[in-house]
């Protein structure tokens, strides 16, 4: 056996079940511990991303490991394997005089700044002050459990640039 043959054969069988360098596209329903239903894939638009690569959060990531094709699961994500739990030091103030020019700071509004390093910084406004507003860079479901209903729709093995590139083309 040829050097690419075995190569094309071993891509075949890894692309059977879910492991890392797999593009991996699943359908599924995420909801609260309230059972609504916070995101889901469009309807016939699986969400694709490289397993392996820390695109999805961690549990769930873990979760989806050697499943196959056509698998159907319900999975709880615990918020330590989610998004992190709450930290009451990404809860910060800024005076009001270094937010943009003309901007009118309202509660829950999503804003972006650019940290001495160079990182960018996402945020939502939680209280608005007259000198001053409070900003909270948790994620959104910091602290929650996740509850996946999950469908796998498709399994391919990723490209080198792909995976060059840490994401699914």
């Amino acid at each position: 056996m040829s050097n690419d043959t075995q190569n094309e054969t071993q891509n075949e069988t890894r692309a059977e079940t879910i492991g890392k360098d797999s593009v991996v596209h699943i359908d599924y329903t995420l909801r609260n511990d309230a059972g609504e239903v916070i995101d889901k894939s469009a309807e016939g638009k699986p969400l694709p991303y490289l397993h392996g690569h820390g695109q999805i959060v961690p549990g769930l990531e873990k979760a989806l490991e050697g499943k196959a094709v056509g698998e159907s699961f319900s999975v709880t994500i615990p918020a330590a394997e989610g998004y992190g739990e709450r930290s009451e030091e990404a809860i910060f103030e800024i005076p009001r005089d270094r937010l943009p020019e003309g901007l009118e700071p309202q509660v829950g509004m999503e804003l972006a700044a650019q940290s001495p390093d160079g990182q960018v910084l996402r945020f939502r406004l939680i209280e608005i002050g007259e000198d001053t507003v409070k900003a909270d860079a948790n994620h959104p479901l910091a602290g929650q459990d996740l509850h996946f209903d999950i469908t796998v729709a498709k399994i391919r093995p990723a490209t080198s640039e792909e995976i060059a590139h840490g994401h699914a083309h």
